[in-house]
């Protein structure tokens, strides 16, 4: 056996396991039981026959736990071992039933000679099987058909529809290694839009000054005035373009709340996520521009630190509310912009909010009601 493939995401994988958890585990239960009542006969055969049944189970939930690598072998070897003692002593004909679901699941785990593997699994239970005819030689139809037939036929279908939802977890987790890359490519944009915008503020201003230090330079000898205004203008034009640039380092330029929510809404469906944004009322001009700050670093944070499947953006006239799932952390990550942002709206007379509870994150911001002028508009829904 060799190293198994890349693993999906602790969330992602978290909700397989309930599902499969949910829905297979209590069928192969029943299956077990009542394959181990059919064949036995008296109560040792219980004990003989239990011990496939529980290595299958063992394999299925350790599989759901992304962690068979470790429990496949002894799985296999108790398993195998039953099935030659049903054959030989008890007389099981389903005694089979706990190599073919240990072995199909163990495949998962080779990733070389595999087909080798797989004729190794399907020869065992047939040659075992086979063997019947050790101690019942006068029903070779009926060894061969109870015995062989139907176990080797069972198992090579059970084995290959282990094999196809291989490739089915394959294709999710192609897809969720193309979500992630979206996100970061989201947060990449983002980052284009940063450099933007700072190369507008910049850009020009750096072209300018360096024509008027020119110009300068030339009048100093010539027209002392008009060189001391040139400087004057480049000394003016310098300080604006420092202040510019701060505001664009504290993410403090003046943001169009409702273009925000477009942006982060455009941003969540690149990365394949749900958004639904809700409008209860319009936010007042001053208190838009912090909320549209806290939008802004909270999708950066949904796009960077959670894998996230919806996101819930409720806008009222005094705050806003964002809600999003697959949180994977079990304690609140350390969110940096959010904290520095805190200080802000704290200052502004608000209340910036940051909760996790279970897979769910929630960041708010409210003004107390004298800063939400706005009247209400009519409520609505866009949902994607």
């Amino acid at each position: 056996m060799t190293a198994p493939a890349p693993r999906f995401t602790a969330s992602t994988q978290k909700r397989l396991r309930r599902l499969n958890l949910a829905t297979s585990l209590p069928p192969v239960v029943f299956a077990a039981v009542v394959l181990v009542y059919m064949d036995a006969r008296v109560w040792w055969h219980v004990v003989v026959l239990a011990p496939g049944a529980v290595a299958a189970l063992v394999a299925f939930e350790r599989w759901t736990a992304n962690d068979l690598a470790r429990f496949a072998l002894p799985c296999v070897v108790v398993a195998g071992a039953v099935w030659p003692v049903g054959v030989l002593v008890t007389g099981s004909p389903n005694a089979y039933w706990g190599i073919c679901a240990v072995g199909s699941l163990a495949l998962r785990e080779v990733r070389r000679r595999r087909a080798l593997a797989m004729a190794g699994l399907f020869g065992f239970v047939a040659v075992i099987g086979a063997t019947r005819l050790l101690v019942q030689r006068d029903d070779l139809g009926g060894v061969l058909g109870l015995y062989v037939l139907i176990p080797t036929v069972l198992t090579v279908v059970v084995t290959a529809l282990t094999v196809a939802g291989e490739r089915f977890f394959d294709l999710i987790r192609e897809l969720e290694q193309t979500r992630e890359r979206e996100a970061e490519l989201a947060v990449m944009r983002e980052r284009v839009r940063f450099a933007s915008d700072l190369h507008d503020i910049q850009g020009h201003t750096l072209h300018v000054v360096k024509l008027k230090i020119a110009l300068a330079q030339r009048l100093l000898d010539r027209d002392t005035a008009r060189a001391q205004k040139e400087l004057r203008e480049t000394y003016a034009l310098v300080s604006d373009t420092i202040a510019q640039t701060k505001e664009l380092a504290y993410a403090q330029r003046r943001l169009n709340l409702t273009a925000e929510v477009e942006n982060a809404k455009n941003l969540f469906e690149a990365a394949g996520i749900r958004v639904r944004v809700t409008r209860e009322a319009e936010a007042d001009a001053r208190s838009s521009e912090l909320l549209g700050q806290v939008l802004r670093e909270t999708t950066t944070n949904i796009l960077r630190h959670a894998q996230a499947t919806q996101v819930q953006i409720t806008l009222t006239g005094a705050g806003i509310t964002i809600v999003n799932d697959g949180v994977t952390a079990g304690t609140l990550p350390e969110l940096r912009g959010l904290a520095a942002l805190r200080q802000r709206v704290t200052g502004d007379g608000g209340e910036l909010i940051v909760e996790q509870s279970d897979e769910r994150f929630l960041t708010a911001a409210a003004f107390p009601p004298a800063r939400a002028h706005a009247a209400p508009t009519a409520s609505g829904e866009d949902a994607r």
